[in-house]
């Protein structure tokens, strides 16, 4: 399974960066995929997931209200709209999928099986 990101790049706070995840040849509907983000020195934190197995978006709570996960099954996709940007939003951006996976443990790095190569937000301030 290969997951294809783009997107990211360098904004000022107040910003917005879209992100978009493709998993071309997959079967879509079936699989969960979600967001990371990693800056040196910390853990991986997961941003949002879309869990098929209720067609739900959900979001971790410093991003609630600021971004948007959108899915699209026929292009095999999920985008990532991000908006009011801060620094703290800077990282390495990487999506992640697994078939099924419900939204209870989205946020463990472990359950994930397949994985992107990642992407840089920079936010300045």
């Amino acid at each position: 399974v290969q997951l294809v990101e783009s997107g990211g790049g360098s904004v000022r706070a107040g910003g917005s960066l879209r992100l978009s995840c493709a998993a071309p040849g997959l079967t879509f509907a079936a699989y969960s995929l979600v967001w990371f983000r990693q800056v040196p020195g910390r853990a991986r934190e997961a941003v949002s997931c879309y869990s098929s197995r209720d067609g739900t978006p959900y979001y971790s709570d410093f991003v609630k209200g600021r971004f948007t996960l959108t899915s699209d099954n026929a292009k095999a996709a999920v985008t990532l709209q991000m908006d009011n940007l801060q620094p703290e939003d800077a990282g390495i951006y990487t999506c992640a999928a697994r078939y099924n996976l419900g939204s209870s443990t989205y946020s463990l790095v472990g359950e994930w099986d397949y994985w992107g190569q990642g992407t840089q937000v920079t936010v300045s301030s």
